[in-house]
């Protein structure tokens, strides 16, 4: 199948498995991802192609929803793309993208898999993370799994294990100090890093706001 409509193939697939998907994680994060990653790639050197599937099947299965199984995802992308005769190197590195580029893989030091295609679509994945969606995306996941805005009884945990990050409940706010004020400083691209300025500030400006009406101060 020639690439562009490969693209269009995977397009519909991934539209259709996130219909009912959680509203941070659904068809439509898919597709920020998928435009950032284009367009951080115009300034590195990529395989396109692995950039561009990787993007869009990253979360056609996130463990979030299927009790943490990490198998799954890369099992349904593998699938597809083996229906639709990809090239298996491509599938390879596909798959290892998606096994690989979650933020709690972070946590593991022993990393063995990287690749700047990787780089690209973990970059384009942790800018939705980030800023104005990136804080819609986070009370919505937090409402989704009926969590409490803010407790100033329960701190963030700064120095959690990959099992602490899996499990944790903690409330919304939290998560702002557990993670999405961490992603600036993970960027490996210079697109992303510039455009991850921007949105930092804007979280951290949110977040002032935010205690300030807490408070009573505003």
């Amino acid at each position: 199948m020639k690439q562009l409509g490969l693209i269009d193939a995977t397009k519909a697939f991934v539209k259709e498995t996130l219909k009912n998907a959680e509203g941070g994680h659904d068809w439509f994060h898919t597709l920020r991802v998928y435009n950032n990653a284009k367009l951080i790639s115009k300034c590195e050197n990529v395989d396109l192609l692995v950039v561009e599937l990787a993007a869009l099947l990253h979360d056609i299965a996130d463990p979030k929803f299927y009790d943490g199984d990490e198998t799954i995802g890369p099992k349904k992308a593998s699938q597809f793309l083996l229906q639709h005769n990809v090239d298996s190197a491509v599938i390879e590195h596909v798959t290892q993208i998606i096994e690989n580029m979650s933020f709690k893989n972070s946590f593991d030091l022993d990393a063995s898999f990287s690749s700047r295609e990787m780089d690209v679509v973990q970059d384009a994945d942790r800018l939705d993370a980030i800023g104005a969606i990136g804080i819609a995306r986070c009370f919505n996941y937090g409402g989704f799994k009926n969590r409490a805005l803010y407790n100033p009884d329960i701190a963030p945990n700064l120095n959690m294990t990959k099992a602490e990050y899996k499990a944790a409940k903690a409330p919304t706010i939290n998560h702002f100090y557990e993670k999405l004020l961490l992603l600036k400083d993970q960027m490996h691209t210079l697109t992303a890093k510039s455009i991850a300025e921007n949105r930092h500030a804007f979280m951290e400006a949110y977040l002032k706001q935010f205690f300030e009406e807490w408070n009573g101060e505003k």
